[in-house]
């Protein structure tokens, strides 16, 4: 089962990703994408691994290649976040930026294929109706793109706006 947490930054989506996987009775594996790039990052890795310090993960830092991860058909995994694996990929300078989506989905293709449930947690970075440079309208097209084919095949995407979570497909239960 596939079910995506989206919201903006700071929108509580992370932890209600934390809580649906809580219920979870199996192994949970929660996939850390955010690079320890400078002080802000640092403080806000450090408040998420509190913030699911007893809640049961084993967590894996992988920046890239989540295709290459393996899981049982008995575990939860729980990926945070698609936007910086998108930036990590699009931007470590090993591929071709124009490829980084097609990598990204099909590394949460395999690992949904692989496991009970998958929790994918992305941003909503699209509505500030700011302009930007190149760089980052390819990034927020290749984002978009994601979004766009893991809310396809989803089972349940949930919004979160102001930690309030708002079922736009399936449901919670």
């Amino acid at each position: 089962m596939l079910t995506v947490v989206t919201g903006g930054s700071g929108s509580g989506k992370s932890e209600l990703a934390e809580n649906i996987a809580f219920k979870f009775t199996g192994k949970k594996y929660y996939i850390a994408a955010m690079q320890p790039f400078g002080e802000e990052a640092l403080k806000r890795i450090e408040r998420h691994r509190k913030m699911r310090a007893e809640k049961g993960f084993e967590t894996i830092e992988k920046y890239t290649d989540i295709d290459e991860l393996t899981f049982t058909r008995k575990d939860l995994v729980l990926l945070e976040c698609v936007s910086n694996l998108c930036a990590n990929e699009m931007f470590s300078g090993r591929m071709d930026k124009n490829i980084a989506a097609d990598k990204i989905i099909s590394g949460i293709e395999k690992i949904n294929k692989m496991v009970s449930q998958l929790i994918v947690v992305t941003n909503e970075i699209f509505s500030d109706g700011i302009l930007y440079e190149k760089e980052t309208i390819e990034y927020m097209k290749a984002l978009g793109e994601i979004n766009r084919r893991i809310f396809e095949c989803a089972d349940n995407i949930i919004e979160s706006v102001y930690g309030i979570p708002y079922i736009l497909k399936g449901n919670l239960t």
